[in-house]
């Protein structure tokens, strides 16, 4: 009986996390520093070398910002660092995860080191300098912990598809600049912080 009820309640959990992810959230109940992950319906080259939430094709990330009663996606895209109004953001995707760290205590202080970013190029080749940035980029390096320890570490970079090989548009991509592939070097990728042990799915952006 008691290995019943047990079963019937890791279920149940499990029926409400998995509705959890599903629900729709508005934008006015987006909690400051909330990370915006945006789906590429149609998949694109960066989503065939990464993985994203639940196998959802996820290829940018970008932080909620609420400031003088406007909120705003923080966000790195090719016009560099900048703040976006978040009607603007959303009409750019169709589907928008929004998520939440566990941990909320050094959120409002990642938000303001984000903030620091605003106007730095875009970092159309992925390196770890701060002299440029792209999206998972500028919240990998600014979120921390309040003792100053980053939430998400970086990982080896991934420019290969399923079969372990990089792609040919990645090879000709960096070919084109006299570079190799930065296949393995520390950086990190919106689809590996969807995936993260540190947040929380709180569900879909509604439109």
């Amino acid at each position: 009986m008691n290995k019943r009820k047990n079963m019937a309640v890791v279920v149940c959990l499990a029926m409400c996390l998995g509705a959890q992810g599903q629900n729709e959230i508005n934008v006015k109940s987006l909690a400051e520093g909330d990370l915006l992950f945006c789906v590429a319906e149609n998949g694109n080259n960066i989503t065939d070398v990464t993985t994203g939430l639940d196998g959802k094709q996820i290829d940018h990330v970008a932080i909620f910002h609420k400031d003088k009663g406007a909120a705003f996606a923080l966000e790195a895209i090719h016009q560099g660092v900048c703040l976006t109004p978040i009607d603007s953001f959303m009409a750019r995707r169709q589907t928008v995860v929004v998520a939440q760290l566990k941990d909320t205590t050094g959120v409002a202080r990642s938000v303001e080191r984000a903030k620091q970013f605003i106007g730095t190029p875009y970092d159309f080749n992925f390196m770890p300098s701060d002299s440029a940035m792209y999206c998972s980029e500028l919240v990998q390096k600014c979120y921390r912990t309040p003792h100053g320890e980053l939430v998400f570490n970086p990982i080896p970079m991934s420019f290969h598809d399923k079969t372990g090989k990089v792609t040919a548009y990645w090879k000709e991509y960096y070919g084109r600049q006299g570079l190799e592939v930065p296949e393995g070097k520390p950086g990190s990728n919106p689809g590996n912080l969807s995936r993260s042990e540190k947040i929380v799915v709180r569900g879909k952006l509604r439109q």
